[in-house]
């Protein structure tokens, strides 16, 4: 079952689109057989969930971190992940930054906005991002890379709404680019989920996060 969704998600996929399968809630062996099947990016959203994870399954997986991220885990984060897709704060990016020169490694990350209609979700109001941008505060970062950013529409039936969503958030990244045209590797716009991934990748997503679609219902 696993498997069969994963291969056939790949198929639909454009050229230059990665799949993230989301795991978060999902047991090991569920991982190994998505992995099994050719799957090697994964998303968590726990940062114990994945620590457990990680000492369990193939060391090449590619793990990102989708959750919202608390200060107080940073540290045990550092040096796992591929890409932390959730930064939603100033202060946490400067602290995944201090963390990351500590242990000696680069930390890859994407800058999350918050364009949805809920008020309960994280991250920057575009507004806020192309402010951080061009006062060129991301010259400080001596240990973190931004490769782009990432976000979540709002949680509704109306796809015009959901769609409108995503061009806000990828039209923010070339709004950053033409800021800051000198950022190197600033090219990922991860956005969509299981019912929504066709229209964000159509509207510029470069990097769709699926789990429900893939593993079936989450076991909280």
């Amino acid at each position: 079952m696993i498997a069969e969704e994963i291969k056939k998600i790949h198929a639909l996929l454009p050229q230059g689109v990665e799949l993230c399968a989301v795991s978060k809630f999902h047991p090991a062996d569920a991982v190994k057989e998505a992995y099994d099947a050719g799957q090697r990016i994964f998303g968590e959203s726990r940062v114990q969930e994945l620590l457990e994870k990680v000492k369990v399954l193939p060391s090449d997986i590619k793990w990102h971190f989708i959750g919202h991220l608390q200060t107080n885990k940073v540290r045990q984060l550092i040096g796992l992940t591929s890409l932390i897709e959730s930064v939603d704060s100033i202060r946490l990016l400067e602290l995944i930054d201090k963390e990351s020169e500590r242990a000696g490694v680069v930390t890859r990350v994407l800058m999350q906005l918050h364009v949805a209609r809920e008020e309960t979700k994280f991250g920057f109001y575009p507004e806020e991002l192309l402010e951080y941008f061009s006062n060129r505060s991301f010259e400080n970062l001596k240990a973190t890379h931004i490769c782009g950013v990432m976000g979540m529409a709002s949680n509704t039936d109306d796809m015009s709404r959901v769609r409108e969503d995503f061009r806000k958030i990828a039209a923010t990244k070339e709004e950053i680019l033409k800021i800051a045209p000198d950022l190197r590797g600033f090219d990922t716009v991860s956005m969509g989920m299981s019912g929504d991934w066709q229209i964000a990748v159509e509207e510029g997503a470069n990097l769709v996060r699926i789990g429900t679609a893939i593993f079936g219902v989450r076991n909280y």
